[in-house]
This record gives C-alpha cells, structure tokens and sequence, in this order.
C-alpha cells in the first residue's frame, strides 16, 4: 500500500509538470510572469522568514550555551598576618579583597609551530602577452562585394559552405533547374499560381540546399527571377529547447502559403528563436496546422546558410526573406486553388492533388497565388554518375 501512494504522488507530480509545461509553452507571457511571481516569492521569503529565523535559532543557541556553562564568580580572600599587641589598630584589621571572576576563555585548539626551513629560491616566471589571433578574411560573391570596403570576420562557428554552393550557377545549370520545376507542375499548377518557390533539400549537389523564385508570364513561360542559398531540416529526431521531441525534416512536396499567417516578426516557442519575415505553410497534418515556413535567417544562422540546419523551416537571408515578404504580399494576392483534404485522416495532400467539386471544378479560396515546390534532389547528374 504505501508503494502504491507513493507511485501515485509521483504520477500527480508528473501530471501537474506537464501542465504547467504545456501552458508555459502556450503562453510565453504567462511563463515570464510565473517566474517573475516566484522570485519575488523567494525574495520575501529569505528577508522575513529565513534570514529572522536563523537570527533567532543563533540567539536559542547562545542562551543555551549560558545556561549550561554560567560563568563562576571567583572570591580570593587575603588574610594579612596579625600585628603585634604595640601595633595600631588600624593594621589589625584584615583586609579583604574581592576579586571579580573573569568571564571563561574558549578552549583554543592546539597551534603547531612549523620548523622553520631554508626558504628555497623561488625561479621568477614571465608570461608574454598572448598576441591577438589573425583575422581571416572571407571573400564575398562578386553580387554582394561593395567597392571600397574591405570586410574581415573571424571564422564562423559552423562549417561554411562550399563554394560551388555559395556562389551562382552556371547559365546551363539554371536552364536545367527551370525544366526540373517545369517538369514536376501539372497543367492546373501552371495555369492557376503564378509564382513558383523551389526548394532543393538535398546535402549535396549543385542545387543543393537552395532557394529559386520564378514567375510565370501570359505565355505561361517560367523566369528565374532569385537564385538564393538556404537552409532545411537536419533531418534528424531531437529534443526541443521547451522539452518536446521533435523530427527536424522538411517533408517533400507541394504548399501553399497561409494568408492568415504571415508575419515580419515571429517568435517560435518550440525552439525559442525569432522567425522575421515567416510564411507559414497552409498544410494540415493529421490534425495540426504545419509549424513550416519560410523565414530569414538570424545570427549565427546566416553563417549556416547552403547547409542542413534548420529545424524544419526553410532559412533564407533576412534582406532576401524581407524582398520575398514584400513581394509576395504586394503581388500575389487573389484566388488559388486548395489541396486536396483526407477527411479521415484530417491530413492535406502534399502530393499536388488539387481540391475539385462534384462537377469537376477546382475549388478556389483567397489566399497567395504562390507555390512552393520542395524536393531532396541536388541536380546531380544521373548520366555522368554512372560512368
């Protein structure tokens, strides 16, 4: 029985920890007011509880310590020898004298001189000033280097990525990433979005890990507009700053983006890093509404852009995430078609299924005439591989 309380107040304690979790989650006011509440709590608590009771279990203590040990009133009497009988009276007296006890010294614990030894000579020590470590140098692509400035920063933390990665393709590899998207929209894709985003995913690759932004003109023809370097899931299962354990991927296929959820300031509560500039994915998945979407890079994580490290998102740098924002928003607004919806499974089709009528009709809502394209594909070239 006394097993079973017990497991029954861990189960209680462990309930109420996730609860409070969740709702901290939720709420990130509630959380930093919380902690604010219990500081001010424990401050109130030391100034009139701890620190007045350890003032008074000191003072117990002493007059404990009294008690036990009062201190002894010593009386020496001095008694004078007695004069003879011809003396006068006065010296025959005997004089008293108190004197008043002194108050017990502690016991003083026992103190060993040291031997005194020929001090040895002490070898003098110079330590030259550390010289400041080198600057490296990084050099730009030749579209983002300004005349006159030199600019030297030391060298990021993560491995930067390659050169074939960071700077542009080349006019044919471009030609062949238009026919690859090209390639991979249907006829209704074409004829009812009018900017494409495509994404490659891939960890390798001369596409790899890259941003393309196409518009669509009256011949339906597609011109590469931006060519910029990103940054996907690490692909990897891990456990989140707020204690969840999250799947860092960026699932392949075809999105919308959600014209309720655009922002130019955002804050992730998952993983507790600012989001500029984010367009959210209109994608439900068994349920829940996606946490994806496509936002600038902040910090250090400009320095990982051309690499797998997001947490899901699709990083882009913050000036080319706010140039896409406006863009966007500014141009693209109007009717698009919706994706298929699996009522059993409260999952949208990511697989490019387009929502029709019963007459055969596509089903079009307002939103953003924009779709994004994602796949693991570097544009590596499948013919000279083989050989």
């Amino acid at each position: 029985m006394p097993t079973l309380r017990k497991l029954s107040v861990l189960y209680l304690l462990c309930a109420t920890w996730f609860t409070v979790a969740i709702a901290f989650d939720r709420d990130p006011p509630l959380e930093r007011a919380s902690r604010s509440a219990v500081g001010v709590i424990l401050k109130a608590l030391n100034g009139h509880v701890v620190h007045p009771g350890a003032q008074l279990a000191r003072a117990g203590t002493d007059r404990l310590i009294a008690s036990l040990y009062p201190p002894r009133r010593v009386q020496t009497r001095i008694t004078r020898a007695t004069p003879a009988p011809n003396m006068p009276a006065p010296l025959r007296r005997q004089a008293s004298v108190v004197i008043p006890a002194t108050r017990p010294l502690a016991p003083r614990s026992p103190h060993l001189a040291a031997p005194s030894l020929p001090s040895a000579a002490v070898p003098e020590i110079h330590i030259a000033p550390s010289a400041p470590p080198p600057k490296i140098a990084r050099t730009l692509p030749r579209s983002e280097v300004k005349p006159k400035i030199a600019l030297l920063l030391p060298p990021p933390a993560v491995s930067a990525p390659t050169a074939a990665v960071r700077n542009s393709l080349a006019p044919t590899e471009l030609v062949r990433v238009t026919l690859r998207l090209k390639e991979n929209l249907t006829h209704e894709m074409l004829q009812n979005f009018k900017l494409f985003l495509y994404v490659s995913k891939a960890d390798r690759g001369p596409w790899a890990q890259r941003l393309y932004v196409f518009r669509k003109d009256a011949s339906d023809n597609l011109t590469m507009l931006y060519n910029w370097p990103a940054s996907t899931g690490r692909e990897k299962f891990e456990i989140a700053p707020n204690g969840t354990r999250q799947h860092t991927i960026t699932p392949a296929g075809y999105y919308e983006l959600d014209p309720s959820r655009m922002y130019q300031t955002h804050y992730s509560g998952e993983w507790r890093e600012p989001m500029p500039y984010a367009m959210f994915f209109n994608w439900e998945n068994h349920g829940y509404q996606t946490g994806l979407a496509i936002h600038g890079a902040a910090g250090f994580e400009v320095a990982q852009l051309g690499t797998r490290a997001s947490a899901g998102c699709v990083r882009i740098g913050p000036e080319n995430a706010q140039l896409l924002f406006g863009l966007i928003r500014a141009e693209y607004k109007g009717l698009a078609p919706r994706f298929a919806f699996d009522q059993r499974t409260a999952t949208m089709s990511n697989d490019g299924v387009l929502m029709h009528d019963r007459a055969g009709n596509l089903n079009m809502a307002e939103g953003y005439k924009v779709l994004v394209f994602v796949e693991n594909y570097g544009g590596e070239n499948v013919v000279a591989s083989l050989f």
